[in-house]
């Protein structure tokens, strides 16, 4: 049955004065699978106000993790923005969620597409060994609006020096154009080929799976153009190559 467990802020991260990481400390969680979310939040007088979060943490983690922004009016995350180590809030156990690997399908390679902090299941799933062991080559697909804006460097340049024949990466901005990054949009950038010439490796329905998260829009234009490539969306009842998680 869902609880709320307590927990303490033991580190943050600022990337830029609009997106942010929390680490916390909760010792009651219980263990959890890679791509999935649970609940965060503060404690009121009339309860406690929560939302949804990506876990960026692996389970081998000793502590949780989550990555967000503060939207303007937002009746959490401008709260979240504003702890500093060692406040309390609450998290929401057990974590849920079905973008994870055991409801993917093999294949040779597993495109991991995520704009925003929709990026966050997949550099958890990036942390552990499964998807190194399952897929021949793995893509990280992650498009932001500004290059500030794409953080967790270090661990994807971790993936780089350890897997530096399996694993591609495309970053993607879509307000700025920098040397070296795509500019645009996921799915235009799809239907071009230009994300597939990047990361040097096919996309299609014999070859890949696709795993989408972020932005609704992009997954729902994202699916018109994987669609129009042959791949269909993956249900336990009628295997696919496509499997996605709308960000709110």
């Amino acid at each position: 049955m869902a609880q709320w467990l307590n927990a303490k802020v033991t580190k943050r991260i600022d990337w830029n004065d609009h997106l942010f990481s929390l680490r916390f400390q909760c010792a009651d969680f219980p263990e959890y699978t890679p791509g999935q979310f649970t609940k965060v939040g503060i404690e009121q007088d009339n309860g406690v106000v929560s939302r949804p979060y990506s876990l960026v943490s692996h389970p081998q983690d000793k502590q949780l993790e989550i990555m967000a922004v503060p939207v303007e009016d937002g009746v959490l995350s401008p709260k979240l923005h504003e702890l500093q180590e060692n406040d309390d809030l609450k998290v929401m156990a057990p974590a849920t969620g079905f973008l994870v690997l055991n409801e993917v399908p093999d294949s040779d390679n597993i495109w991991l597409i995520g704009t925003g902090t929709g990026i966050g299941p997949f550099l958890s799933i990036l942390a552990g060994s499964e998807i190194w062991l399952r897929y021949k080559h793995v893509i990280l697909v992650y498009a932001a609006r500004h290059q500030n804006d794409l953080a967790y460097s270090d661990l994807i340049q971790q993936c780089q020096r350890q897997y530096p024949r399996q694993f591609s990466y495309v970053p993607i901005v879509s307000r700025d154009k920098v040397d070296g990054l795509l500019h645009g949009r996921i799915p235009a950038l799809l239907q071009s080929g230009q994300i597939i010439q990047h990361a040097e490796q096919p996309l299609d329905a014999k070859q890949s799976q696709v795993m989408l998260c972020g932005n609704p829009q992009m997954i729902e234009d994202a699916m018109v153009v994987l669609k129009s490539m042959g791949l269909k969306k993956h249900l336990r009842r009628s295997p696919g190559q496509i499997t996605q998680e709308r960000y709110w």
